[in-house]
């Protein structure tokens, strides 16, 4: 299964992450990082998972999101 990681010191709360990801799974936390930005967190959603689309890591400004992929399988299914 594909998921990304916040790197949270990186992150100015923009939230233009959580704009473009076709699932959802983004959101702004309740805490800040320590230049006083309220971060980002991705959010598990049952029946949702990151698809490692990478949309969110492109978008941010900061380069604050890193992406992993799952690797596929034969037949093309992760």
């Amino acid at each position: 299964m594909s998921h990304i990681e916040i790197l949270e010191e990186r992150c100015k709360g923009c939230l233009l992450c959580t704009e473009v990801c076709p699932k959802h799974l983004l959101r702004r936390s309740d805490h800040f990082n320590r230049h006083g930005y309220l971060v980002v967190e991705a959010v598990e959603t049952p029946g949702e998972a990151c698809t490692g689309c990478a949309s969110c890591a492109v978008m941010c400004p900061d380069v604050a999101i890193r992406v992993y992929r799952s690797a596929r399988r034969a037949g093309g299914r992760a």
